[in-house]
């Protein structure tokens, strides 16, 4: 071992080793020798197959010397300087879960009432999951070593680094300890096990860093993993899943080569092995456990002859060692991942342009197939955590890397798509892995991980696994988990639901998922050829989809004459019928929904609002009982729902006409499965003003009692008297339990302003906008709804349909802005 304070010997600049008699189902390395003790070569797992590997090499790389990583140009570092220190310094703070603020909950967070749960954890050790947060609590943990490009710049470099974590919902702490010495390093996180649920190790340079974890796993009950090591293997080795399958290359046959022979080659060398079912063969001689288990004789001397031949290369080196005459040398349709940072061993272009025949990632965003370890962390530690796991073991990190390579194949998120400033991602050449920004990961991640380890007996406690990928897309969604019941009615029995915008690219999409998730029998209006146009550039499948093309549809004349009857009154002559019907597509949308031949429209996405909702109006109609139709939000932040009302239509309703918006209202919320509590805003606390607009919403709520008796409702108050229910201590005869989830609004402005306000500075999701009181279900979308958001209020329309069909046609909702 090195003496206290000084790094291992560097890794040697030339190959060196001897010829070798056989590669075949073998991991060849010739790398620099090192003299460190670690107590245990990791055991790869054992599958049917086995991946056949050419070399694993070093690079002649040396470590970075102090300071001296790669610059950046002076505006980022001003601007990187400016970003830590401004407001408060650094990146993370701690904030309080419980009140303090009364004297009795100082007496509950302290002494005496902090005795009583330190009794029940001192009784059953159990209970601190319970009465503390240590079960949701990681420590990243480092001595800065290994920090970046930097090299061993110590603890306090790395604190900026080590705070940089944002994981999946846990709470997570830095600790940068002041310690070289392994031994006295794993001494000092082992007794912190009482603080914490998990431990990430980061920064930690090899080869210390493998004796290190595997000492803590060994010493520590909870989960330890080194993210430097195994979050790159987790992440190379779904991107090599998915790529050979691309290659149509088969993992039994891979012939790599990794430039490399750090902590992140090693393990990754030895996860890619366990996905293709080979074993680690070699004496570890003077290259340790670690490297000389891929230990071979070889008479290759360089990187350029090495990677003559082989499908696969990795680099985990240092920038621009590859050149384009070595890429030329490789097999057909070669996979590439040039992952140094921040300069690949080759660029992403200049790869791509030698090789066209290639998939080629690299640590890199600014290009396609980044591969980055924070997909990995933070659903792995979920999981983990989760089912209380003692450890994270080799099948929970191989259940990590199958769900992001298989994440990789689904439908991407339009929020995704927009965040990197392209048209579409689907998986290809081009997209081999999941995006970080893709917030799903944690979803598939996490219950993947949760269930390795309840299968591997290393859970504390059982969980039922679609249940809990279900709670996890609620917490990453929350409007999920009130749209999940609007989906689960919109199921029970397909309605026809007609777009009149059958071009549109959101809109295609949209119905392609409404179609395969069974939410509803899409119909597209539109030129057939268009539509198919538009569906192959996108390659996407619009199979048994039904289009129809308004101006060539046997229906036109129906329409026609159905128009002509319904406005002949109002102007419209029989000629300008056939020309509106058969030009207009939302008027032939909606006269399919008034004659029956489609339960619903979704429109809006190309035109104003004004635009869409005038021939519903002038076709479809109010329902009976109804004489003006109103527009509703659901906003919803994290486990909390507010309905609000009018935001889209009525500009400044009279008493009469606010009573039949609450009552609209009422009845849409009731339909959702909610209870409504309804409170009628103004500026006003039950007369405590006098004006005009006070005087006519309490008007409002006395007319509405009268018409729904059964209704919670009253008014008029001001909208933190309706949200907190201790201010309405002084007004004990108020209608009103609990917080309102109901806000009726006095005028549109303010509506339209507060739902907005919830949305962007609130950060409230906005579920809508839903149209209420009209015959028929119409959705008025927003323009650029994106797909997400379509579908949504496919399945909003959809249902809609189901319930008026149940109730008799009352009408109580649809959806519209």
């Amino acid at each position: 071992m090195a003496p206290r304070g000084q790094l291992p010997a560097k890794p040697a600049t030339r190959l060196r080793g001897r010829r070798s008699h056989s590669l075949s189902g073998k991991l060849a390395f010739v790398g620099a020798p090192t003299d460190f003790d670690a107590v245990r070569k990791s055991a790869a797992l054992q599958q049917p197959h086995r991946v056949r590997f050419c070399a694993f090499l070093t690079a002649g790389t040396k470590e970075r010397e102090y300071g001296r990583a790669p610059m950046v140009s002076p505006n980022r570092r001003k601007d990187a300087l400016e970003y830590h220190s401004q407001g408060r310094p650094g990146k993370i703070e701690v904030i309080a879960t419980k009140p303090s603020v009364t004297q009795r909950d100082l007496s509950l967070a302290y002494s005496p009432g902090v005795a009583e749960p330190c009794r029940e954890i001192a009784r059953d050790r159990d209970t601190v999951s319970l009465y503390t947060a240590r079960a949701n609590l990681v420590g990243v943990i480092s001595n800065g070593t290994a920090v970046l490009g930097l090299g061993n710049i110590g603890p306090y470099a790395a604190k900026p680094e080590c705070s940089s974590k944002k994981f999946a919902d846990i709470d997570v702490f830095d600790l940068e300890i002041d310690e070289l010495d392994p031994a006295a390093f794993v001494e000092c996180v082992s007794r912190l096990e009482p603080t914490f649920g998990g431990i990430n190790l980061e920064d930690i340079r090899a080869p210390e860093c493998f004796w290190i974890e595997e000492e803590l796993r060994r010493r520590m009950n909870i989960p330890v993993f080194h993210d430097d090591q195994h979050g790159t293997a987790i992440i190379t080795g779904a991107a090599l899943l998915n790529a050979s399958e691309l290659q149509e290359k088969s993992l039994s046959e891979l012939r790599v080569v990794c430039c490399g022979a750090g902590a992140a080659a090693v393990r990754c060398m030895e996860l890619w092995v366990s996905l293709g079912g080979g074993r680690l063969r070699g004496a570890h001689g003077r290259n340790g456990p670690y490297k000389g288990a891929f230990a071979r004789e070889t008479e290759c001397r360089t990187l350029a002859e090495a990677i003559v031949g082989t499908d696969v290369f990795i680099g985990l080196s240092a920038g621009n060692l590859v050149t384009e005459e070595m890429l030329h040398t490789m097999a057909k349709k070669p996979i590439i991942f040039a992952l140094a940072n921040p300069d690949p061993e080759i660029p992403y272009d200049v790869a791509s342009r030698a090789r066209p025949d290639a998939i080629v990632a690299t640590g890199r965003s600014d290009f396609p197939n980044q591969t980055s370890n924070v997909l990995g962390f933070p659903g792995i530690f979920r999981g983990a955590l989760d089912v209380r796991a003692t450890t994270i073991n080799e099948e929970m990190k191989l259940a990590a890397t199958r769900a992001i390579a298989a994440l990789a194949k689904a439908d991407v998120p339009d929020r995704v798509v927009e965040a990197y400033g392209v048209q579409y991602l689907r998986f290809g050449p081009d997209y081999i892995i999941p995006k970080p920004f893709d917030e799903r990961v944690v979803a598939w991640v996490a219950p993947a991980v949760a269930k390795a380890a309840q299968d591997t007996g290393v859970a504390r406690i059982s969980l039922d696994i679609a249940e809990y990928k279900e709670k996890l897309l609620q917490l990453n969604s929350p409007t999920r988990f009130i749209l999940r019941k609007i989906f689960g009615i919109a199921k029970t029995q397909l309605q026809r639901i007609v777009f009149p915008e059958g071009e549109n690219a959101r809109v295609l999409k949209a119905a392609s998922i409404v179609r395969d998730e069974g939410l509803a029998e899409p119909i597209l209006l539109g030129s057939p050829e268009d539509i198919q146009r538009v569906a192959t550039e996108m390659d996407l499948d619009i199979d048994g989809i039904r289009v129809v093309d308004p101006e060539s549809s046997p229906d036109l004349e129906r329409y026609v004459q159905t128009y002509w009857e319904l406005r002949r009154r109002k102007g419209v002559t029989l000629f300008g019928a056939r020309k509106s019907v058969a030009r207009e597509r939302k008027l032939f949308g909606m006269l399919m929904v008034h004659l029956g031949d489609a339960d619903g429209c979704v429109s809006g996405q190309t035109s104003s609002y004004s635009e869409t909702i005038r021939p519903a109006l002038e076709v479809i109609g109010l329902a009976p009982g109804y004489t003006r139709a109103a527009g509703m939000y659901m906003m919803v932040k994290g486990q909390n729902v507010l309905f609000c009302a009018d935001t889209t239509v009525n500009e400044t309703p009279d008493a009469n006409v606010l009573a039949e918006i609450a009552i609209q209202t009422a009845n849409a919320v009731w339909d959702l499965g909610v209870k409504p509590r309804i409170a009628m805003l103004s500026y006003s606390n039950f007369g405590s003003a006098n004006g005009e607009e006070p005087r006519r919403v309490a008007a409002a709520t006395a007319i509405a009692r009268k018409r729904r008796p059964d209704l919670m409702i009253d008014g008029e108050m001001q909208a933190d008297v309706a949200l907190e229910p201790w201010l309405r201590d002084e007004w004990s005869f108020a209608n009103l339990d609990g917080v309102a989830n109901v806000l009726v609004f006095p005028s549109l402005s303010a509506g339209n302003i507060a739902y907005k306000l919830l949305r962007s500075f609130g950060g409230a999701d906005a579920v809508g906008p839903i149209l209420l009181g009209m015959r028929r279900p119409v959705t008025v979308l927003q323009g650029n709804t994106d797909v997400e958001g379509i579908v949504s209020m496919v399945a909003i329309t959809a249902a809609s349909a189901l319930r008026q069909k149940g109730a008799g046609a009352q009408g109580h909702w649809t959806s519209g802005r």
